[in-house]
């Protein structure tokens, strides 16, 4: 079997945290908060995202407030997106894993039924034998998403990979890689401080060119 790359999609892939910030904002505002910022972000950001708003509004949430809160999100932010585009090498990186003779695929905890259209929009769809996006409620922890996509990636490639590596930008990939025993990089994006990322005792990645090279198959 091949070897195989679980890719993220929001800040690895997809060059969308500005937007994120625009759609947190309006969150914020729905909320009756000022606006915050990318270095605010960074700090307090954390999974499950429910725990990153009670840091940032520095109380706890309700589930009705919550409710009304992670939608107001999910508006503002899709409203930003128009204007996202892929990684700046995103399409050389997912042509070096290709030559390298890995299969690819996409887990993101962006909605299935939004994911889907933007991947496409982008049209880098067959790179993957495997797209899934977040079904049902969000918010969680990625680790039993990757669990799941994997035993379908097995499904769909014939059988397990040799060797997987998650590429992404927060630490919630490493702990999802680190929970399902398999190898990651991750990608300096934005979601976190560098030095946060490099405290997982995963590699850190500067590029996704880059990030491929490191696993020692591009």
């Amino acid at each position: 079997m091949r070897p195989h790359i679980v890719w993220d999609w929001n800040g690895t892939l997809f060059d969308d945290q500005p937007m994120v910030i625009a759609g947190l904002n309006v969150a914020l505002a729905a909320a009756g908060l000022p606006p915050t910022d990318q270095d605010t972000y960074q700090r307090l950001y954390t999974r499950p995202v429910q725990v990153f708003y009670e840091r940032l509004f520095g109380r706890p949430i309700e589930p009705d407030e919550w409710e009304l809160i992670d939608e107001a999100f999910h508006t503002g932010y899709r409203e930003a997106i128009v204007d996202a585009r892929l990684a700046t090498d995103a399409d050389e990186a997912l042509g070096r894993a290709d030559r390298a003779g890995a299969s690819q695929s996409l887990l993101s905890m962006y909605p299935h039924e939004y994911l889907l259209p933007l991947v496409e929009r982008h049209a880098i769809a067959d790179r993957f034998i495997r797209v899934d996006g977040l079904r049902g409620d969000g918010g969680g922890r990625k680790a039993p998403y990757l669990e799941a996509h994997l035993e379908r990636v097995a499904a769909a490639n014939g059988g397990a990979p040799t060797e997987v590596l998650v590429i992404g930008d927060a630490k919630d990939d490493a702990a999802a890689a680190a929970h399902v025993g398999v190898a990651c990089v991750l990608y300096d994006g934005g979601s976190h401080p560098r030095h946060e990322l490099a405290a997982t005792g995963f590699p850190v990645a500067a590029s996704l060119t880059e990030a491929v090279e490191l696993a020692g198959w591009g």
